[in-house]
């Protein structure tokens, strides 16, 4: 049977129309990649040579199947000379071949992230420069982004809003940083990911021989997520098409969701700009779910302004209803989550299930409730949260602080943050500790006493890492496990050193920390609530390691629930979806205000719903531990924007964590008193969301003294009712932690 009959008709006008320039938008689940390979067979079995034809996508994994899935249609040898690849991958091999033209050999070493940094390292160590605020992932950030944009060294101290972001950010230097760094590249015979895109661009533009010879190799171009790329990828692949236009790209614009990787949406929204005489081809029949999931991503992403317009659909059974369930706290929320994991278990898989989450740092809770009812997970595209690099640190100063014998600990927070007790010292230092047969603090405390080989300078820097660890030892028996680790955060300079990297993944870890503290916050909290007085940074140790080695210890073969960010499910599917942490300032993300950020948001969540195919929950907490403190949040704005006849509101929690009124983002909001709609004609989107407060009788009244089993001693400042969310509240200044707002229902507070 011929292939071409695999497809339905849409898919097979773009598969055959192979002539021109053609922009493929194809919505979620619409059969992309066959599509593209189809399209690729199709050009073989004409007679088009693999040579001719260049196939670019985003991962190494993608090309290698999207091959394999070429050779199974047409005979091998006649795929076996593709070009296919990765940008970086295809542009490696084009400067193979003529890097002599650009002042390189041909044997040039490919820099990776940590040759980067590496080197960076020892430039801003060379020129004297803080490196809690010049940390290489930042600095490298910097200027992988300046040369997305084509902005070399000397054009960068010219462009006056980098400048502007750099001296906020405190980093001065990084002009003449970037400028060395260059310079050492070159001098290496190097280059770094974001080189061999650029100097690609550069070999063309000064050696037209070489432009025009693969302007001819190239006959036809097709782009995988389109979407996805950047302005120094479109001017490459605008470059190569030329002058045939021969160029396919496929994509959805409503699932670009990495600007934070310099990707523009712009290139597949003006692609029809750039090419007048381009096709559009539309695919818009989705494969994957029901029709009243696809239903409801398209009223959710409609709201968007910048997009193409298109409506997918599903021929597919109508399906259950999305289910939208608040709960009282992230605690009760993990609970109630794993509570319908268990419940789902028995129709389907642990594999076919998913939880998906905005940040990371949102894992532990979850990760924390399936363990304790033996259900197995993975974290996807990332670690287990007690695995991760940032917690093992935090954790290395905590167990090093109770137990000053514990050597691998200190092995590994010594470097972090810097102190200038480098590796040659630690390898002295080490030796000295076999051949004395002593912790390694105690040499670092008296390294006089075993005549360590080491400079004056450097001896009082271990002494001073000694005496810190000394000092907080001293503390971990007068401090409960909370104040202890939030304590050694601050002291030890953690906490100041990941707040000074504002770099996505700078603000991942620091997040990451902060959910750390949570964490034992809520571990001393429930001790006491089982009335524990005191709870030591031990207890809360030994949880964690029995409950990492648990995690360590699960079969690979075991079939598992997946834990993942929405970025890392791109491209997945899963019969049963949950989507967490649908709030205010988590999704959307606190950091983004600007429209075009919200958009990209907006787009994050359409991404997520559309990786169900039978189910979809969403849920979120009305108060949530952020920052050390208890937050109350508002619903996420995106509920207001899917239609409500797509949803059934679950009613599985008790009263308070429920309330069946969902007013707050949908449809009119009516008056508790009245019953009646209250006009929304002078609201603003802003207002919908933002918290609504009005007075209320209470057995409290300000200046009424109370102790909270918690918090302590405090003076009441306010009660009142939170419109939107529909809780009482009171506002309490405590006399030793600061204000607090505490849902009434459950303050427990003593009158004194």
């Amino acid at each position: 049977m011929d292939f071409l009959d695999q497809l339905n008709s849409v898919q097979r006008e773009a598969v055959t129309c192979t002539e021109g320039a053609s922009l493929i938008v194809a919505g979620a689940g619409s059969g992309k990649t066959r599509v593209l390979t189809y399209r690729i067979a199709y050009l073989l079995q004409q007679g088009v040579p693999a040579g001719s034809i260049l196939a670019l996508t985003f991962t190494n994994k993608a090309a290698r199947e999207m091959k394999e899935r070429i050779m199974k249609l047409v005979p091998a040898n006649d795929a076996r000379y593709l070009w296919m690849g990765t940008f970086h991958h295809v542009c490696a091999r084009i400067l193979r071949r003529d890097a002599e033209r650009l002042g390189f050999t041909k044997d040039f070493s490919i820099y990776d992230t940590t040759d980067m940094k590496s080197l960076l390292k020892a430039i801003c160590k060379e020129r004297g420069l803080d490196e809690k605020i010049y940390k290489p992932a930042a600095v490298l950030s910097r200027i992988s982004m300046a040369k997305n944009n084509l902005i070399g060294p000397a054009k960068y101290a010219q462009d006056a809003d980098i400048m502007r972001a750099d001296r906020e950010a405190r980093m001065y230097e990084i002009p003449v940083v970037y400028e060395i760094y260059q310079t050492r590249l070159k001098a290496a015979n190097a280059m770094d990911f974001d080189d061999l895109l650029i100097n690609t661009l550069l070999l063309m533009e000064r050696c037209p021989d070489v432009r025009e010879q693969l302007q001819t190799m190239f006959r036809y171009i097709l782009v995988d997520e389109y979407q996805d790329t950047n302005y120094v990828q479109y001017l490459l692949v605008s470059k190569l098409a030329e002058p045939q236009n021969n160029i396919c790209v496929v994509g959805d614009d409503a699932q670009s969701i990495y600007s934070f990787r310099g990707a523009d949406i712009r290139n597949i929204l003006n692609f029809q700009r750039q090419y007048p005489n381009a096709r559009l081809f539309k695919l818009e029949r989705n494969y994957r779910s029901t029709q009243t999931i696809v239903n409801a991503a398209n009223s959710l992403i409609h709201k968007n302004v910048h997009q193409i317009e298109k409506t997918v659909y599903s021929e597919k059974e109508e399906g259950a209803p999305l289910r939208l369930q608040a709960y009282m706290d992230d605690r009760a929320e993990a609970d109630g989550v794993a509570s319908l994991i268990q419940a789902a278990h028995r129709k389907v898989g642990y594999d076919d299930i998913a939880v998906l989450y905005r940040t990371n740092a949102q894992s532990r809770a979850f990760e924390n409730e399936l363990r304790k009812r033996n259900i197995p997970y993975r974290i996807y595209g990332g670690t287990s949260f007690y695995q991760r690099k940032e917690i093992k640190d935090a954790l290395g100063y905590f167990r090093l602080a109770v137990n000053p014998k514990d050597n691998e600990a200190l092995l590994r927070i010594v470097g972090f943050p810097g102190r200038g007790i480098g590796e040659t010292t630690m390898k002295k230092v080490s030796i000295s500790s076999a051949e004395n047969h002593l912790p390694l603090l105690d040499i670092m405390r008296t390294p006089d006493a075993v005549t360590l080989d080491v400079a004056a300078g450097t001896k009082t820097k271990l002494k001073t890492f000694a005496a810190l660890m000394d000092s907080l030892r001293d503390l971990s028996d007068e401090m409960d496990a909370f104040a202890f680790a939030e304590h050694v955060l601050r002291v030890t300079g953690v906490q100041t050193a990941l707040a000074l990297d504002r770099t996505p993944e700078g603000i991942d870890r620091a997040q990451n920390v902060q959910e750390l503290l949570n964490a034992i916050r809520e571990f001393v909290a429930q001790r006491q609530e089982e009335g524990i007085d005191y709870t030591p940074i031990t207890d809360f140790l030994s949880e964690v390691s029995l409950q990492t080695d648990q995690d360590e210890n699960l079969d690979d073969t075991t079939e598992r629930v997946t834990l993942m960010t929405v970025h890392a499910a791109k491209g997945l599917e899963f019969p049963y979806v949950f989507i967490v942490g649908m709030e205010e300032n988590l999704f959307p993300s606190q950091f983004c205000s600007q429209p075009w950020e919200i958009e990209e948001e907006r787009r994050l969540l359409y991404v997520a719903i559309t990786r169900a195919m039978e189910q979809c929950y969403l849920s979120f907490a009305r108060q949530r531990f952020r920052n050390g403190q208890m937050a109350f949040n508002s619903p996420s704005r995106f509920l207001q924007d899917i239609d409500r006849r797509y949803f059934e509101l679950s009613k599985t929690r008790p009263v308070e964590t429920e309330r069946p009124r969902f007013t707050g983002f949908f449809g009119n909001p009516v008056s508790r008193d009245s019953g009646t709609p209250v006009s929304r004609a002078s609201e603003t989107p802003k207002s919908k969301i933002s918290n609504q407060q009005s007075p209320m009788v209470s057995v409290w009244k300000p200046s009424d003294r109370v102790s909270h089993r918690v918090f302590g001693e405090g003076t009441v400042v306010r009660v009142y009712r939170d419109e939107v969310t529909e809780n009482d509240k009171i506002e309490i200044n405590f006399d030793r932690q600061g204000t607090k707002t505490l849902l009434l229902t459950h303050a427990k507070l003593e009158r004194i």
